[in-house]
């Protein structure tokens, strides 16, 4: 079965072609990066209007690069919730579209959830994944999500926690902002924090705990001390923040970094010992998989815990058509294929 899978849900017009829910015969990102550096954040008008100019050059491509043609799709899957109401309102239109006119099933896909799935998918060249097995924990961090989850199946998925104000990368991008660093912060945050000479302690940032047994996050705490270090506090008394040079912006980003990841490891050590107790998969996806600090953090939880960890390559880490495709494959056997009413959501379901 091939799917074709269509995401808009932020700032990445993404399509893909996925067969059987895992082969990926093409995956193509059209990034808005360089539209949104400026105001070191995305613009929701800026972004859904790119969304229009894109949508249609993307899939072209995507179906070009896989040497497939329209007649065929055997299904069409759209990520359609959570994100900006205006973006997803392009790729919804997109794939009611395409769906109405090939006569084929529409997928509305949450394009959380499929960050979850993102570890399932490999090349055509490559050999298969192996299936998980459930129940399993799932963990998704991104930019305006960060969420733990208990799977029962690749449908069945139950959220036991979620934050209460700040995504991870939203702080990573905040935090690079303080610093001067160029937009996208995360990633060149990431590259700052592992600099010859960095001290990770140089800074004790506070981890977030919200409450004993809480399975939420925060982390505009953690954004607002690194502030405090970086600029001072404003009107305290007593001592100025100390200059903030080359080495010390070094050594607060990865005093930073040590934090958030903390908080992360700690959280999923909870639900380890609680609601989750006695999964044997832990798996994970959204943009800051891609971190190298997080990915070592959570290979060693794995380690310790005797579970499998299944994490997407950094390439399908970002929002992609080929995880909306690839969930999409599961929801359609289970017989959750929608109509032409399919609204585009800006919350998601759990």
């Amino acid at each position: 079965m091939m799917i074709l899978g269509i995401e808009s849900s932020c700032d990445e017009t993404a399509a893909a072609l996925v067969e059987r829910g895992e082969i990926v015969h093409a995956s193509v990102v059209a990034s808005q990066t360089d539209l949104h550096a400026e105001y070191a954040g995305v613009v929701p008008e800026i972004a859904s209007r790119a969304h229009v100019e894109r949508m249609l050059p993307t899939i072209r491509e995507a179906l070009a690069r896989a040497g497939v043609g329209l007649g065929m799709i055997d299904a069409v899957a759209v990520g359609h919730r959570p994100g900006l109401i205006g973006s997803l309102l392009v790729g919804v239109s997109a794939a009611k579209a395409l769906a109405w006119s090939l006569g084929r099933p529409l997928i509305g896909v949450d394009h959380v959830h499929a960050h979850l799935y993102s570890g399932m998918l490999r090349p055509t060249e490559a050999s298969g994944v192996e299936a998980v097995a459930f129940p399993a924990l799932g963990l998704v961090v991104s930019g305006g999500h960060t969420s733990m989850y208990l799977l029962e199946s690749w449908t069945d998925v139950k959220r036991l926690g979620a934050t209460i104000d700040d995504a991870i990368g939203e702080a990573f991008d905040k935090v690079a902002a303080v610093l001067g660093l160029p937009f996208p912060g995360g990633p060149n945050l990431d590259r700052l924090a592992a600099s010859p000479g960095t001290n990770a302690q140089a800074c004790e940032f506070p981890i977030s705990r919200i409450a004993p047994g809480s399975l939420d996050f925060s982390f505009s705490g953690l954004k607002t001390a690194v502030l405090y270090a970086a600029r001072g506090v404003p009107g305290a008394r007593g001592a100025p923040a100390p200059e903030l040079t080359a080495a010390r912006r070094a050594d607060i980003a990865a005093s930073f970094q040590r934090a958030a990841v903390e908080a992360v490891i700690l959280k999923l050590r909870r639900a380890l010992d609680g609601p989750a107790n006695g999964v044997g998969t832990l798996v994970a996806g959204g943009g800051v998989t891609a971190n190298s600090l997080l990915r070592a953090r959570l290979s060693g939880l794995a380690a310790e815990r005797s579970l499998r960890l299944v994490l997407p390559p950094p390439s399908l880490s970002i929002d992609n058509g080929a995880m909306i495709a690839g969930l999409g494959y599961h929801l359609h056997g289970a017989g959750r294929v929608a109509d032409l009413s399919l609204r585009a959501v800006p919350t998601s379901a759990l």
